[in-house]
Formats: structure tokens, sequence, C-alpha cells
């Protein structure tokens, strides 16, 4: 059962999704603000349809919690990455890290967009440094990073955490 708070000009929608391991309650949240132009009426019907999808999403797991890029890369690392991959390409992922954390690493994982990683990749090659010679990282390398990624979100997705992975699309390098 969804708690309808009316926060301003705007309602929060609050869903609780049971239990964690600890015996915490664990809720989602959602905020919304209605058009300026709706009544009071179309207000509460919009409010009500609004409110029902988010509690199927929540008792579908499709909301995701509030963690970030690199907390939810961590995991994937040692729940996927460590046991599946070989070790040369295992070091090589645990390598990529230290790029991708400060780019991506603090947004949440259902906030991450194409433009934010489009961003990324066109700094890798304008500005990213490679280490043994000091220029900018080569198409190669810029592929590697986005493998990563692109392999976090879809680890995502199959955890069903998310329900689009933002790499889906292609990426121009310059």
């Amino acid at each position: 059962m969804a708690n309808v708070t009316k926060r301003g000009n705007s309602y929060r929608i609050r869903v609780s999704c049971g239990y964690d391991v600890n015996g915490k309650q664990v809720f989602q949240t959602k905020t919304w603000k209605p058009p300026e132009n709706m009544s009071a009426r179309q207000i509460k019907k919009e409010l009500d349809k609004i409110v029902v999808m988010f509690e199927e999403k929540c008792s579908r797991g499709k909301i995701t919690a509030n963690i970030k890029f690199q907390t939810f890369a961590e995991q994937w690392i040692e729940e996927y990455a460590r046991p599946n991959m070989r070790k040369s390409t295992f070091t090589l992922q645990k390598q990529l890290t230290y790029r991708i954390y400060p780019a991506i690493g603090h947004l949440r994982l259902d906030k991450v967009t194409s433009r934010d990683i489009q961003m990324f990749i066109n700094d890798l090659m304008l500005n990213g440094k490679n280490r043994q010679n000091g220029k900018p990282l080569t198409r190669k390398s810029a592929i590697h990073h986005l493998s990563f990624i692109s392999s976090v979100f879809t680890y995502a997705i199959r955890m069903e955490m998310l329900t689009d992975n933002p790499i889906a699309t292609p990426y121009q390098f310059n």
C-alpha cells in the first residue's frame, strides 16, 4: 500500500518493498509534480494512476535501490567478473575502474544517461592520458571502457534492477 504525501506543489509517493536481511523495512520513493493547468479533480485522477503504476513496478522489483554506479560495479566485479572471467580479463576490468569511477561512479545507477557516457568517452579520447606514453587514449581503449560499463548495466538488467541499458545506442568516437 502506497503512502501519498502532499509537499508544496508536488506529491511524494512512498511504497514499502518488504524488509532487508537486517530486518529493516525498505521503501521506494517517487515524487510527482502535476502540471500547473490541471484542476484538483484531474490531479487526483492522475495521481491515482501514477500510484498504481509505481506500486506495480515496486512489486515486480523494477525499481532500483538508491545505489551508486561504483557500488554496483564493485558488486558486479565480485559476483560476476571474478568467477566468470579469465585472470587477464579480470585484471583489465579492474584497471579500467580508475578512469570510470571518477567520471560516473558517483551517479545513481538509474540516473546514468547515454549523454553522461558519451561525454565520458569524448573526454577519454581528448584528455585521457595513456600511462605509458602520455598520449590520448586510443579508440580500442575507449571501447574497453564502454564494454565494462555496458557489462555492469547488462548485469543490473539481469538482476531486474533496471529496464534498459544506456549503452544500447551506438557511440561516436572522435
